[in-house]
């Protein structure tokens, strides 16, 4: 398998992280003015939450991207819609390329993590709350099954909430078959163990 995924280390993997998400396509993930002492402090607040998660993605090995998955009810979005059993909240920065762009990567990369939180038994629904603004992850976040359900206010901004089924991802996951997607190997869901 290209992608597996590992517990982020909070202190040990602050560099890079922050090699990540202070750059100017990062925007959105709001640590543009962050330090690595900050980024520490931040995973950390996340890895002892018990409500919030991250981890990072690898590729053959190598970092890639950073995967947070998190319980809506403990997250601001309890006040922003019924949180249902089985809903389970997904945060995602992809790296910058090292070389130049693959086509079709970053809709793998999605396609792995919606694997993997689908894997989990319990987990019904994957709910993501990006920026309003940032349309290139809404078109993703379509292209992968995502339904939007509207603009709502969270504390650090406006957001285009949007909810994931099973069912949804599996026909999303079969129609882009043949086109840049098909280099993804296909796989059945398999319980990857429980995460949070």
């Amino acid at each position: 398998m290209r992608f597996s995924f590992r517990c982020l280390d909070a202190a040990a993997d602050a560099a890079l992280l922050h090699s990540w998400v202070a750059r100017p396509y990062a925007s959105f993930w709001g640590m543009l003015s962050a330090t690595v002492e900050d980024v520490a402090l931040e995973y950390a607040k996340i890895q002892s939450s018990g409500h919030h998660h991250a981890l990072l993605g690898l590729d053959r090995g190598t970092p890639a991207f950073l995967m947070e998955e998190y319980q809506p009810a403990s997250s601001p979005l309890a006040a922003v819609y019924p949180v249902l059993p089985g809903d389970v909240g997904m945060h995602l920065l992809v790296a910058p390329p090292s070389e130049g762009p693959e086509p079709g990567y970053t809709a793998a990369v999605m396609d792995a993590v919606l694997a993997r939180l689908f894997s989990v038994p319990g987990v019904e629904r994957i709910v993501v709350e990006p920026d309003a603004r940032n349309t290139k992850i809404h078109a993703l976040n379509e292209r992968l099954g995502f339904q939007p359900a509207g603009v709502v206010p969270l504390p650090d901004k406006e957001a285009l909430l949007s909810f994931c089924c099973r069912s949804d991802y599996l026909a999303a996951r079969t129609a882009l078959q043949g086109t840049t997607f098909s280099a993804i190997p296909s796989r059945p869901l398999i319980p990857q163990g429980a995460s949070l």
